[in-house]
């Protein structure tokens, strides 16, 4: 499970009872050529956008507590928490503000626990497969073993059951999805590998209620990464997806995406962000088929597509293939700049021409 930034390492003895965690982003963007499926091109657009977070944690003890965290952001756009400075909330009125996160947790010996909507517990290195803006509603288990030799660092177990929408019926009638996931790291955290293995049942195919048909997805996914050298840090990362669920026979499926269910990510990184004065240059290059994730839950940064035509906001940033290249530095400890280009077409046109678009941003994000 995935603690707050700034909550600190406690001792054994009783830590305070209320724990209190905040950031703040503020974000210039610029997009530009972005085609759509019938030729035609999106409007060149600049934007001013900002997110806040505040979080409470109340702790029973070093192992047991409870966990809220509201922010801004439109309620019905789980992927991008940002607002739009001047975008529609009548002259300078109010924002809308969202419960993202309400939690317990606990531990017992090895094992950690945690009920309700809390972060994505699986390991994963980007968000190209699953967006750090989207909380996960369910339960979760994690369960450590202490390793037999001296070259493996890390072996847990990661497991859950999430409940996407609910239909009133038995469990098994729920848009769902379950997780089990090995997570192991080795000479001292030079070499990790996490085989994990999604199981999506009945999942609408557009979000937001214009769904026309649902779908299973299974998906067998492998990450890891190498660290060439330590110092500094000079990490090769990779992901890969491969969705096992044949769609041949599947006639709402067109037929040129029927057999779009792999993926894979690759970065290279130099440097990390984890005090002042720190540099990072990162590059990744995603190449995603249709099925290789589900869209509307992965990150939707990388392009403008989304699902307006259905009146969804959600982002739809799967069948890509693209390069995110990343440069971010800590000015104070708590103070990160980044700056990031991306290039982005599509894989299958889903009319007579290809999408694609580029963008850059820059973020400042400041935690308290």
């Amino acid at each position: 499970m995935l603690i707050s930034s700034n909550v600190l390492a406690q001792s054994d003895s009783i830590p305070e009872k209320f724990q209190f965690n905040s950031d703040f982003r503020f974000r210039i963007e610029e997009d530009w050529d972005s085609r759509k499926s019938d030729g035609t091109y999106r409007r060149n657009r600049s934007r001013l956008r900002c997110r806040a977070r505040i979080g409470l944690e109340y702790r029973h003890d070093s192992h047991t507590w409870v966990g809220l965290r509201i922010r801004t952001g439109d309620p019905r756009k789980q992927q991008d928490p940002q607002l739009t400075l001047g975008d529609g909330f009548k002259e300078f009125g109010t924002l809308p503000i969202a419960l993202e996160k309400a939690f317990f947790h606990t531990e017992l010996k090895s094992f950690k626990i945690w009920l309700g909507k809390n972060t994505f517990p699986f390991r994963k290195q980007n968000e190209l497969f699953w967006s750090d803006n989207v909380f996960p509603e369910g339960v979760h288990i994690n369960k450590s073993f202490r390793p037999g030799a001296n070259w493996m660092d890390l072996l847990q177990v990661n497991a859950g059951h999430f409940i996407l929408n609910t239909r009133g019926g038995s469990f098994n009638s729920d848009s769902y999805f379950q997780g089990v996931q090995v997570a192991t790291q080795y000479f001292q955290d030079r070499v990790a590998i996490w085989p994990t293995f999604y199981l999506f049942r009945n999942i609408q195919n557009i979000p937001d209620g214009a769904e026309t048909f649902f779908l299973d997805y299974s998906i067998f996914s492998v990450g890891g990464y190498v660290k060439l050298v330590n110092d500094p840090l000079i990490k090769l990362a990779t992901d890969m997806y491969y969705n096992l669920e044949n769609y041949q026979t599947n006639d709402s499926i067109p037929p040129a995406l029927q057999d779009q269910g792999k993926g894979v990510t690759m970065s290279l990184s130099y440097g990390q962000l984890s005090s002042k004065g720190d540099w990072l240059f990162q590059l990744t290059y995603a190449y995603l088929q249709r099925y290789a994730a589900v869209d509307f839950m992965a990150q939707n940064d990388w392009a403008r597509w989304d699902y307006s035509a259905y009146d969804s906001p959600d982002g739809r940033l799967t069948n890509l293939e693209g390069i995110e290249v990343t440069l971010g530095t800590n000015i104070q400890d708590k103070i990160t700049l980044k700056a990031k280009y991306y290039l982005v077409r599509q894989l299958v046109p889903m009319g007579e021409f290809t999408e694609n678009g580029q963008r850059v941003r820059f973020d400042i994000d400041i935690r308290f």
